[in-house]
């Protein structure tokens, strides 16, 4: 496949070194480069390809069921062999879920129908509703990076004046959330057993009814093992591996839109190529940590064009040369997310609570 580019290999790297732009992201002297040329970079690459998707269907949800049943049989052994497996299944919970996401986004099968239904049967193995899920996360595509529609399918996030003008509970409550004993420990758990139980505001009939459909299957199939293999056994399987893989999601999901450098301006500002390649991170996992999250580290370019599935994402970041000038996070650099909290709108950056 060709390559799409308006300069050399070696300018590139030049930029890449000389650059003032130390944050991850696109450096800001290709900017009007990757604004005459994204939609030609990534349009090769958002038709699906069936035998691709359904082999991605099969190597994921059949593996993650497989290593449920097997961790279930390890419990009767003893808890610490059946660990180990529950981290390797909560591994592909995350892929299943990546998947799910896809079907969302009209990208894993050519058929809205097929999508549709590839996307309920997931989001039940993931806990997840379908309809009302993938609404919320369209609204996260459609405010991501703007100042003044935060909160919309995304992290919480204040800016400095926001925590120095807020009062004393709302800054413990705000402290407590970005807390990532909570976020990472309590916060799976409560989003998958809690939240996604209970339609969103403004999700609409098609989303309530995903929500129900969701919990009655959920329902028939808990109700069938706690029948059979028991509540206990059940739980001690399902628990596992739900707060493994659901602390792994919201991390990705954290770090993506959560870094030092990341871009956020007001609505009349707000710049579609920037948020995608300031805003959105390139998180540069392991190859094997890139399989179990579905590529969903090339998130600058799924910020781009969602339409794109995420088997070909890891293609397109290769490909085409202005996604190669950009900066990406790593699993070390990463971890600094975590101390910054707040967005400070003076220095265009995320810093901690000292800041304040």
């Amino acid at each position: 496949m060709a390559k799409i580019s308006s300069r050399s290999e070696s300018r590139v790297a030049d930029s890449k070194r000389n650059s003032g732009r130390s944050a991850p992201g696109l450096p800001d002297n290709l900017l009007d480069e990757a604004k005459n040329t994204w939609r030609q970079a990534v349009s090769a690459y958002q038709s699906p390809d069936l035998r691709r998707s359904l082999w991605q269907l099969v190597n994921s949800v059949v593996p993650y069921i497989a290593l449920w049943y097997a961790s279930y049989r390890l419990l009767e052994i003893s808890f610490w062999l059946a660990l180990p497996v529950q981290v390797l299944a909560a591994g592909f919970m995350v892929r299943v879920f990546i998947i799910f996401h896809d079907c969302g986004h009209g990208s894993f099968f050519k058929s809205r129908k097929a999508n549709d239904f590839v996307g309920y049967v997931t989001g039940i193995l993931t806990f997840t509703p379908y309809h009302d899920w993938t609404k919320e996360h369209a609204r996260h595509h459609a405010t991501a990076g703007d100042l003044d529609r935060r909160g919309l399918g995304d992290v919480w996030t204040m800016t400095v004046d926001e925590y120095r003008e807020a009062n004393p509970m709302h800054r413990l409550g705000y402290r407590l959330y970005r807390n990532p004993v909570v976020m990472l420990g309590l916060g799976p758990l409560y989003s998958f057993i809690i939240k996604q139980r209970i339609p969103r505001a403004k999700t609409g009939s098609r989303g309530a009814a995903s929500v129900h459909i969701t919990n009655l299957a959920l329902v028939v199939i808990f109700g069938g093992l706690f029948l059979t293999i028991g509540v206990g056994a059940t739980l001690a399987v399902q628990l596992p591996i739900l707060a493994i893989g659901g602390a792994a999601g919201i991390w990705l999901f954290f770090v993506q839109h959560q870094f030092e450098g990341v871009y956020w301006e007001h609505r009349d500002k707000r710049d579609y190529v920037k948020v995608g390649m300031q805003g959105s991170s390139y998180y540069k996992l392991p190859r094997i940590l890139q399989w179990f999250s579905g590529n969903i580290g090339f998130h600058h370019i799924h910020h781009l064009n969602p339409s794109i599935p995420n088997y070909k994402l890891p293609v397109c970041q290769r490909e085409q040369e202005i996604f190669q000038a950009v900066k990406p996070l790593t699993v070390r650099t990463s971890l600094k997310s975590l101390g910054m909290r707040l967005y400070d709108e003076d220095t265009r950056r995320m810093v901690g609570f000292r800041a304040a």
